[in-house]
């Protein structure tokens, strides 16, 4: 099986088991999200350890070795993106599934159970031309000060959503134009969609217009621009154009 098969198939199959905990009524709220992140992160674990044993592995839910940073391969999960999201029974949730190569996203898979999909990056779809209002995704809870200031710099239109992978995902089937976010996230809530979102032909960098480096020691990672190509040059120097703090 090749690596993008194991990706989109463990993602698949983890967003299964995710509806099937939340469909057993046993959970609700914060323990319904607990729940279903341990069976999730159970399985992936598991099937990513006896598939491909000799690579590392980092997952949101699982205690981190630092013998990952040795590895050439690594795989980078997230069981729940939007733990929020799943635990109200949204749809705007994801399951990622990754790999980095010497810290590049170049393989991965990103499920949105709620709505029945599984986008890879082996094959990348047509993103439909953009609106003449760009739209912009950004947290339902707390929209990041630059995209805010960006949005009213374009005249974009703000979609709020869940999960970080939704959001990105958003852009690759064509319901969003940028996704900017400043706020913080870790590597695992990104490395997947970034993968997906380059495979399609989309502009991935940190909000400085530096690359995104994955297997890091510190897993933190402070901000991330995805969005059309012939949108970043301008998003980027408005983005440097606003003050700082």
């Amino acid at each position: 099986m090749t690596d993008t098969d194991l990706a989109a198939k463990l993602a698949e199959e983890a967003g299964r088991i995710l509806l099937d905990v939340r469909d057993s009524g046993q959970f609700e709220g914060k323990a319904l999200g607990k729940a279903g992140d341990e069976e999730a992160n159970r399985f992936l674990v598991a099937e990513l350890r006896k598939a491909r044993p000799d690579d590392g592995l980092l997952s949101e839910e699982e205690k981190d070795s630092l013998a990952r940073l040795h590895k050439e391969r690594v795989w980078i999960v997230d069981p729940v993106d939007g733990t929020r999201e799943y635990g109200e029974e949204r749809a705007d949730w994801a399951v990622h599934v990754a790999l980095a190569v010497d810290g590049e996203p170049q393989i991965g898979a990103v499920a949105l159970p709620g709505l029945g999909q599984v986008l890879r990056t082996d094959q990348p779809g047509v993103v439909p031309p953009a609106p003449e209002v760009l739209r912009m995704v950004v947290s339902r809870t707390r929209p990041a000060r630059e995209a805010v200031a960006v949005a009213e710099k374009l005249g974009a239109e703000l979609i709020p959503m869940g999960s970080a992978g939704a959001k990105a995902m958003a852009v690759v089937r064509g319901e969003a134009d940028i996704y900017l976010h400043s706020g913080g996230q870790f590597e695992w809530d990104s490395c997947a969609p970034v993968a997906v979102a380059k495979a399609h032909g989309l502009h991935c960098s940190r909000i400085d217009g530096s690359p995104l480096v994955y297997n890091q020691a510190d897993t933190y990672m402070p901000d991330l621009l995805i969005c059309r190509a012939e949108h970043a040059e301008q998003v980027l120097a408005m983005i440097a154009e606003l003050p700082s703090d």
